[in-house]
């Protein structure tokens, strides 16, 4: 506790209290608006879900992501992040549902405004040659393609991303 000398003291005091809360949050929203005021421009890539689907969801590849809900509209599901964006114009994603993609545009807020979208291609085609690497295994020997070849063949297997 503290003791102030007089009413009028403490009553300027509360003012001035009063007065900076009320104007802190004022700030802090006008920065917040300038800074998601901002537009980027560049290229996200990620899989189509449904708005209705939230981050968590989408990273779980959950089912109820695909699954038309009344006023949900088609979003990017960015897993390098876990960010959500909305897309438009929406005709554009429109036959894409459940694929991977990557979209070039502008980023306003979280919404991309679409210039461009293509289909991602995940590896190699069937039939197509693997092209020379060498990469360090777990226990830090080098392997290479010629390394790893067997009898009947490889099958590699590399993930971009884990939520260990």
């Amino acid at each position: 506790m503290f003791s102030v000398g007089t009413d009028s003291t403490a009553k300027r005091f509360f003012l001035c209290l009063a007065a900076l809360f009320s104007i802190a949050p004022l700030a802090v929203a006008g920065q917040n608006n300038s800074i998601n005021s901002a537009t980027k421009s560049g290229s996200w890539s990620g899989i189509l879900v449904f708005s209705s689907c939230n981050a968590d969801e989408a990273f779980a590849e959950s089912p109820e992501c695909t699954k038309n809900v009344p006023g949900a509209k088609l979003a990017l599901y960015d897993d390098t992040n876990r960010m959500m964006y909305g897309l438009e114009p929406q005709e554009k994603v429109a036959a894409h549902l459940g694929d991977a993609v990557t979209v070039r545009g502008t980023l306003d807020d979280s919404t991309i405004r679409m210039a461009s979208i293509e289909l991602m291609s995940i590896g190699l085609a069937v039939g197509q040659k693997a092209p020379a690497f060498s990469v360090h295994d777990q226990s830090g020997r080098v392997q290479t393609l010629d390394t790893l070849k067997g009898t009947n063949g490889t099958v590699l297997l590399f993930f971009r991303s884990a939520d260990w």
